[in-house]
C-alpha cells in the first residue's frame, strides 16, 4: 500500500519492482500530455500488453484525443504514447480495446462537444497487426438528437458467438446543461461480429452507468455499475445471453460516482478494482464534472432549468481514493479478499492538471494474462496513467 503523495513520478515507462513489496511491479506510462485519464488495458494475442486512454489539456477540451502505448511481450518498458484519434472539434474520450474472435483489434471511443456528454457519439478503428497500424476512423453508433451515447467497458463475446457491448445514454434536459441525472444503461447486441447492432435497455438503470458485463463460469452474466448517486456499486444479472436484465441493485461495496472495472480470472474468481469510498465521506460537492469549462453556446441560449425538488441528482466531488483491488470467489456475491492498491486523499474538486491540484486515483482497468498475473492501469492525479502488476495471492497477503 503506497502513499501516492510522497512517491515521485518516473515517466520513463520502465516497469520496476517496488521496495518492500516483492509481489508488485509498476511504471508510469510515458505521455506528452498534461492530462491523462480513463485507461483501458488489454493483453494482445501476440503477447504484448496494450493500454489506451485519453489525453490533452483537460477533459472536455477540443484537444483531448485518444492515445495508446504497449508493453512488448517479454519487455520491461512501455512504449512512448501514440496518438490514435484526430478530431480537433470534439473531446474524444473513454477509449476501449477489444480483440474480436477473428484476431482484429478494435479501438472504440466517444466524441463530444465541450463538456456536453449529451452530444457524444461512438467511433471505432480496426487494426489487423495488433495495433501497430490502424484503419480509418468510422462512426460505430451515430449521434442521436438530444441524447449522447457513451462507452467505458469492453465488449464481451458469448459462447454462442454473440457480442455484447455495454453503453449508456446521456439525455439532454431542456433549459439545462448535462450533469448526469438522467443517464441510463443498455447493451448493444450483435449476431454478425459487429456488422449490425440492436439495443436492449437495462430496466430501472437511471443513474447506473459504466455497465461492466462479465461472463461467469456458470454461463450467466453479471453486470457491475458505477452510480451517479455516489452511494454503492450496483449489480444486474442476465440468464438469457443478455436479452433481459434484472434492474440494478446496490451491492455492499461503495461507489463515489467514478469508474470501476472487473474481470473474470482463469479460476473463475472475479477481480474488481474500485474506489472504496462513497458520498458519505465527501466534505464538498461540485456542480458537475465540467463546471470549470465554459459552454460554447451563447448564454442567451440557456434558460433556467425547471426545479424538481423530488428528483435525485448526480453527486460530483466525492474523493477518488483509495484504489482497492477485491476478489470474489462466488461470482460477485461476496468480496472477502480486498487490498488497497494505492492510497491518497483523492481530491477531485477540480479536473485541472496544470496546477497539479487534482489528486484522484481513478478510472481503473484490470485484466489477467495467461501466466496468472493481474495487470491494472489507472489515472494518477490526472497527470499520468500508472501501471501495476500483482497477483491474486498478493491481494490475500495484504489482508
Amino acid at each position: 500500500m503506497l502513499d501516492t503523495l510522497e512517491k515521485p513520478m518516473d515517466r520513463t515507462g520502465e516497469v520496476r519492482a517496488v521496495a518492500g513489496d516483492p509481489g508488485r511491479r509498476e511504471a508510469f506510462i510515458p505521455s506528452p500530455c498534461v492530462q491523462n485519464h480513463a485507461a483501458n488495458i488489454l493483453p494482445l494475442p501476440n503477447g504484448d500488453l496494450a493500454c489506451v486512454w485519453f489525453g490533452g489539456t483537460q477533459e472536455g477540451m477540443a484537444d483531448i484525443s485518444v492515445f495508446g502505448a504497449r508493453l512488448p511481450a517479454g519487455g520491461d518498458t512501455w512504449s512512448q504514447a501514440q496518438k490514435l484519434s484526430d478530431d480537433a472539434t470534439r473531446s474524444e474520450q473513454n477509449p476501449i480495446l477489444f480483440t474480436a474472435p477473428t484476431g482484429a483489434l478494435w479501438l472504440i471511443w466517444t466524441a463530444q462537444v465541450s463538456g456536453n456528454q449529451d452530444t457524444a457519439f461512438v467511433r471505432r478503428r480496426i487494426s489487423h497487426d495488433h495495433g501497430r497500424s490502424w484503419g480509418p476512423i468510422e462512426t460505430l453508433f451515430a449521434p442521436r438528437d438530444g441524447c449522447g451515447t457513451f462507452v467505458r467497458q469492453p465488449p464481451v463475446v458469448l459462447e454462442n458467438g454473440t457480442w455484447l457491448l455495454p453503453i449508456f445514454h446521456c439525455p439532454s434536459v431542456p433549459g439545462a446543461k448535462w450533469v448526469g441525472d438522467d443517464d441510463t444503461s443498455a447493451v448493444m447486441i450483435s449476431s454478425d461480429q459487429g456488422k449490425t447492432w440492436r439495443e436492449v435497455a437495462v430496466p430501472g438503470s437511471t443513474g447506473a452507468v459504466h455497465m461492466n458485463v462479465l461472463l461467469l463460469h456458470d454461463g450467466t452474466l453479471l453486470a457491475l455499475f458505477r452510480s451517479r448517486w455516489a452511494d454503492a456499486i450496483h449489480e444486474s444479472r442476465s440468464t438469457d445471453h443478455g436479452e433481459t436484465w434484472s434492474a440494478p441493485v446496490a451491492t455492499g461495496l461503495p461507489n463515489n460516482n467514478s469508474s470501476i472495472q472487473a474481470t473474470v480470472l482463469a479460476n473463475g474468481h472475479v477481480a474488481l478494482i474500485y474506489n472504496a469510498v462513497n458520498a458519505e465521506a465527501a466534505t464538498e460537492r461540485r456542480a458537475s464534472l465540467y463546471d470549470e469549462i465554459e459552454d460554447e453556446a451563447p448564454a442567451s441560449d440557456m434558460k433556467p432549468a425547471p426545479v424538481d425538488l423530488d428528483k435525485r441528482t448526480a453527486f460530483w466531488g466525492t474523493p477518488r481514493a483509495p484504489l482497492t483491488l477485491a476478489i470474489s470467489p462466488d461470482g460477485g456475491r461476496t468480496w472477502p479478499h480486498r487490498r488497497d492498491l494505492e492510497i491518497g486523499d483523492g481530491y477531485c474538486m477540480t479536473n485541472n492538471s496544470r496546477d497539479r491540484s487534482n489528486r484522484e486515483l481513478s478510472y481503473p482497468s484490470v485484466t489477467q494474462t495467461p501466466d496468472g498475473a493481474i495487470h491494472v492501469a489507472f489515472t494518477f492525479h490526472r497527470q499520468a496513467i500508472k501501471y501495476v502488476r500483482v497477483s491474486e495471492a498478493w491481494v490475500s497477503a495484504g489482508e
